[in-house]
């Protein structure tokens, strides 16, 4: 007999339970749009009670902006298991192509990041600081490149450039504009490009 989602996560856990509920929202809404997303329906979907997800996230609300800091959860996973490279810069081509990679890997997870996916959900001022957790990243090896003497300016505003480039990009990319293969060489000339548009002059470190 073929166990449900929510059987085989009961037997690890929680937590297991929690992300296998979330998704098979993702799949719910992936594959029929946010109308699909009720209470009921996932609970049926995922083999589990309505109770247990009123009980995990206090109903459709709740499940929604556990959807939006689990999506920025993972991106930020995703950015913080990027090994550091042979210099900051290095690193931080790195971390934008750890950037692409995740949005290709969960399209759904970063158009609820970033798209009014599911219209009636609003992040509040909360899930905005968990959210920036991210980008802290990429703005700290901003930092260390800018003191490594290897770029020059505001390392926010280095990051803020990268950031609207990339989610640019993949957002086209995401949407049909651009082909796999023809992206895969645009998205690294783009970063590079910004980051030689910052690079520092010789002796400016320290």
């Amino acid at each position: 007999m073929t166990s449900t989602a929510y059987e085989r996560a009961q037997r690890i856990g929680q937590n297991a339970v929690r992300t296998a509920i979330l998704d098979q929202a993702i799949t719910l809404l992936t594959r029929e749009g946010h109308a699909a997303l009720t209470v009921r329906r996932i609970a049926t979907e995922a083999g589990c009670s309505t109770k247990v997800i009123y009980t995990l996230f206090g109903g459709k609300d709740g499940l929604a902006e556990a959807l939006w800091r689990e999506g920025f959860a993972r991106f930020r996973r995703a950015l913080e298991d990027v090994r550091p490279g042979p210099g900051p810069t290095a690193h931080l081509l790195a971390l934008t192509a750890a950037y692409r990679a995740y949005a290709l890997a969960e399209p759904y997870y970063y158009r609820i990041m970033f798209e009014k996916v599911i219209p009636e959900f609003s992040p509040s001022a909360d899930d905005g600081r968990e959210a920036r957790k991210a980008f802290h990243l990429l703005k700290s090896a901003c930092e260390a490149a800018v003191a490594a003497g290897e770029l020059a300016g505001d390392p926010r505003e280095i990051a803020d450039q990268l950031w609207m480039a990339m989610h640019g990009a993949v957002s086209l990319e995401l949407s049909g504009f651009f082909e796999r293969d023809h992206a895969d060489a645009l998205f690294p000339a783009l970063c590079a490009a910004i980051l030689r548009s910052f690079t520092a002059p010789p002796g400016a470190a320290g």
